[in-house]
């Protein structure tokens, strides 16, 4: 079982940026692929980028594709979102996901293991 711990939302001004960190516990967390998503106001949840376990794959939405960075570090047990270039339509609750398998994923029931998300909220 893996436990996320997501931190690092905030307000941020058009054209600005933020990095997400998610804190995992648990032992397999080294050897599961990473996810990020997210629930904009009034819409469903969408994938954002995902990572495999060894970090040399990553895979990314085309919205975000070329803004966004994901990375993890496996001897902190941490999971990165960097984002750049931020827009108003990136406005939005961030969760971070695990899931057993050790490939990439980015439809959301493939994910065994939720946080409690952070908001990021881009002001234009």
């Amino acid at each position: 079982q893996v436990e996320l711990v997501e931190s690092g939302g905030g307000l941020v001004q058009a054209g600005g940026s933020l990095r997400l960190s998610c804190a995992a516990s648990g032992r397999t967390f080294s050897t599961s692929a990473m996810g990020w998503f997210r629930l904009p106001p009034g819409k469903q949840r969408e994938f954002v980028a995902t990572i495999s376990w060894s970090g040399n794959r990553v895979y990314y939405a085309d919205s975000v594709k070329g803004r966004f960075t994901i990375s993890r570090d496996n001897v902190k047990n941490m999971v990165y979102l960097q984002m750049n270039s931020l827009k108003p339509e990136d406005t939005a609750v961030y969760y971070c996901a695990g899931r057993r398998p050790l490939n990439i994923a980015s439809e959301s029931g493939e994910y065994d293991y939720w946080g409690q998300g952070t908001q990021v909220t881009v002001a234009s």
